[in-house]
């Protein structure tokens, strides 16, 4: 079987976890999206970290659009959507992605692997111990704007669509956690948008990219991810809405620090 057939496959079946996740937990599939990538590319097609990194990263931002369009179409059914804090947040969102992609596409692929293995593992135990007890503090339309573009820089960075980074810094200024997922939802799309067209014009005229490849991004991932991520993510947003999701934040983040471990570690 083509190799880029298998890779799509596997994606078809990543996508189905990709999308429950977006939508339970706020925290976006790259997470888990990247990694997994960076193993296929490695295994499949013989893509060493140098290119493979990068082209995890985009080809996990690219995914995000579609997850997020579709994620956030449901938390604006619920109500979840704050206008105020979606149009200030954005703004800055969209500074900060361009800026963490257009940096992520000229580090090496070995410190850009060490600095998402770190990365991972602190927003993991950010996960455990974050408490959603909000402070007494609100914030205005400039710190919205101002946290806005640190998570789009980090998000882009990393390939993720920024809910791990926004939801806890929204809560911790008052605003309910409901509101905080339905807004970092929203905001995946502008950092997926941004932290992408950057990355595909920074590795257009890369001669080592595979085929099937738009710039850094990598079609055949892309797509596979796609077609059943946008399925699930509102099967996620509903479940989110039921669950008392503490419990599972918890486990999903051991496992994060696990993955991180063998990235630093390294896939050679």
């Amino acid at each position: 079987m083509d190799p880029n057939l298998e890779i799509f496959l596997l994606c078809v079946m990543l996508g189905s976890l990709v999308g429950v996740l977006a939508g339970l937990l706020g925290i976006g599939g790259g997470l888990l999206i990247v990694p997994a990538l960076v193993f296929l590319l490695h295994f499949f097609l013989q893509i060493d970290i140098e290119i493979g990194m990068p082209i995890a990263i985009a080809t996990s931002l690219s995914t995000v659009i579609m997850t997020g369009l579709s994620s956030a179409r449901s938390h604006y059914k619920l109500g979840n959507l704050d206008k105020r804090i979606v149009t200030y947040c954005g703004l800055g969102i969209a500074v900060g992605a361009t800026l963490g992609a257009q940096f992520a596409s000229f580090i090496s692929g070995v410190l850009l692997q060490r600095i998402f293995a770190v990365l991972v593992i602190l927003i993991a135990l950010q996960m455990v111990f974050f408490s959603r007890k909000a402070s007494k503090n609100k914030v205005g339309n400039l710190g919205l704007s101002g946290i806005g573009a640190s998570t789009g820089f980090i998000s882009a960075l990393m390939g993720i669509g920024g809910g791990a980074l926004l939801v806890p810094a929204l809560v911790w200024f008052q605003v309910n956690i409901r509101k905080a997922i339905g807004c970092a939802a929203f905001s995946s799309i502008i950092i997926a948008v941004f932290g992408t067209l950057n990355f595909v014009i920074t590795g257009w005229n890369n001669p080592n990219l595979p085929e099937w490849s738009f710039g850094y991004v990598y079609l055949p991932a892309t797509f596979g991810i796609i077609v059943t991520s946008v399925l699930t993510a509102p099967i996620g947003a509903k479940l989110g809405q039921k669950l008392d999701t503490a419990k599972l934040r918890k486990v999903f983040a051991a496992f994060l620090v696990l993955v991180s471990i063998r990235m630093i570690i390294g896939i050679e």
